[in-house]
This record gives C-alpha cells, structure tokens and sequence, in this order.
C-alpha cells in the first residue's frame, strides 16, 4: 500500500480497492479458498451438523491492553461458535473503515486477526470491505461470522439446562470490560490490566470430551457479564439460578477498580471465559478438564440451578444475605467488544 492513510477510493471497486484487498488482506490471509477471490468461498463438505453465528465490533480504542479490535472480532465469533458445541473451521471478515485511517494501523490490525485465526486453526474464507467519509464511522468497525462443525449428540443449548445442574465459570470475571475502560479514560492503574480476549476452541473440546452429554448449555459471558448470561439461562429454561459470591473469581485490581469506579464484576464483558450449565454427576470431571488447560485454571463453580421461580438469579453474598441479580439497566460500558 503506498499511501499512509486510508481514502475513499479504497472501497471504490477500483485500482486502489483491488492493491488494498490484494496487498493486506489477501497477504495476510491467505487461503485456497480466499484466494479465488469469488463473491463468496466454496467450502468442503464437513461432515457434521453446522453451527454459524456473526458478531460485529465496534470497541473503542481500537488497541487496548491485551489485544485489539482484530483479534478481538476473529476470538469473538470463534467463541460464539465454540459455546454451540462446535469445532470452528471457517470466518468471513467485513470491514467498513472510515477515511483518514492510518494504513499502519490497519496493517496491525488484519495481522492480529490472521495471527488468531492461525492459533485456532481457523481460515478466513471470504470478505468485504467498505470506505466511508471523515466523520461517518469511528476508524473501523468489523463483522465477522463464522460456520464451525458439530460432532457431539446431544449439543449443548440453554433448553438442556434442568434443575440440580451446576453453573461452572472458566475464570476471572471482568478483565475485558475494565481493561478497556482503562485505555479509554487513561486510567493509571499501579497493576496493568489485560484484556483476557482469547478462543476457546481447546478449552471447550476438553471440557466436551470429558463430559460429552453432561454439558447442557455453554455460553460467553460477553455484553452483559456474568449478570446478563445468567438471566437469559434462567429465563430460557424457565429455572431459577442461584450463586455464591464466595465463589466468584475476581482479580484483585479488577475489583479494586471496580469498587473505584462504582461498578459490579457481574455486569463486566468478558472475552474469554465460558460458563457452563453442567449435570451435578459430570461437575468435577468438567471442573477438572478445565482447570487442566491454561484458559482454565481459575475455573470455579459458582452456583447451581434450582427448580424455583421462573426466570430468577439470586446470589448469597459475602455477607450471607442475598440478592437478586437483574438484568443490567442500559449499557453500563459502551463501545467495549
């Protein structure tokens, strides 16, 4: 690319198109199928049912502690697809970039993105890419969405979640949303905080072979945190969710943070964790499959699930009274995945 920032005629259909499509992406991601550079890619038959799910990013900064909107949007829809039960094969990448952008970041951006789909063993199949005016988008906004293979009968969905099962969470609440945060307000924190962005493709297929069937229902605690994830179980499988808040993993300058900012772990996007509803006989074979891979080292159970009332999520506090954990009201944090 000879020019040191991105211009209109870069999404024009034309010569300079064409040098940005041929000269970034097709280098960095390369692929067979990618490389025909049809509208869209033809793909081998997997062998399996299909699971496909599409995730846009918008984060604001676009680099923040512990990754950026590039590997954040390629890790996203990876994990989306992994919480179906599904081993990801193939993504596309959607681009609109706003006029003025510097090429260099650019650069780094679509490196990071083939760098995490190379560590999942993930191809970037196809794509778009379109070029606003100055002022019509904020840089750089990404789609990406996703079609994985799943093997496992039956495959994990919230309508499998029954009373007695056992809520598992992967890890720490909160690193995302506050490492963001962070970056955004030049908050200086005396500990650096990361993003935990990351797939999860290896962290659910041990979790999936240790306990197959026992798993009923997984999913990324993302917009929302842990607050928001829990609800839509309950309500979906019309349960009553209960949880410890001993239980739950924080580190200690997320919490201080949070307490400095007037927020709550629960309601703080994650980016690379998983809870999992899983049956109360598979719960220490699952704790254990988890805490066996780095991602899930700080695995915990941190609550179960009751027959109850319908569609709440209550949480015995430190204090040994409880709680009732709603749905959270607005967008606490904006722009943050």
């Amino acid at each position: 690319m000879n020019n040191e920032r991105i211009q209109l005629g870069h999404g024009s259909g034309g010569r300079m198109m064409n040098e940005l499509i041929h000269d970034l992406f097709r280098r960095r991601f390369s692929n067979p199928q990618l490389n025909a550079l049809d509208d869209g890619a033809i793909l081998p038959e997997p062998g399996g049912r299909l699971a496909f799910a599409t995730d846009s990013f918008v984060v604001d900064p676009l680099f923040f502690p512990g990754g950026n909107i590039g590997d954040l949007a390629v890790n996203g829809t990876i994990n989306d697809l992994c919480m179906c039960g599904s081993r990801p094969l193939w993504l596309s990448a959607g681009f609109i970039i706003e006029e003025g952008l510097a090429c260099s970041d650019l650069e780094i951006i679509v490196g990071a993105m083939a760098a995490a789909a190379a560590a999942a063993q993930v191809r970037i199949v196809t794509g778009d890419t379109k070029v606003v005016e100055r002022g019509k988008a904020d840089r750089l906004f990404i789609n990406t969405s996703g079609i994985g293979v799943i093997s496992h009968n039956p495959a994990p969905g919230s309508c499998r979640i029954e009373p007695g099962d056992r809520l598992i969470l992967s890890g720490t609440l909160g690193d995302h949303g506050i490492a963001v945060l962070s970056q955004r307000s030049h908050l200086g924190f005396s500990t650096p905080l990361q993003s935990d962005t990351a797939p999860l493709h290896e962290l659910t297929a041990r979790l999936l072979e240790a306990c197959g069937g026992g798993v009923h229902a997984m999913r990324d605690p993302t917009r929302g945190g842990l607050a928001a994830l829990c609800n839509e179980f309950a309500r979906s499988a019309g349960v009553e969710i209960r949880l410890d808040e001993t239980a739950l993993p924080v580190r200690p300058e997320v919490a201080a943070a949070c307490e400095l900012l007037g927020l709550d772990p629960l309601y703080i996007a994650n980016e690379g964790k998983l809870v999992a509803a899983v049956a109360a006989d598979a719960a220490e074979r699952a704790l254990e499959a988890l805490k066996s891979h780095p991602l899930g080292r700080e695995a915990a159970v941190i609550g179960e699930v009751r027959k109850g009332e319908a569609g709440l999520v209550a949480m015995r506090t430190i204090l040994g009274g409880w709680r009732v954990v709603d749905l959270p009201a607005g967008e606490l944090l904006p722009r943050i995945c």
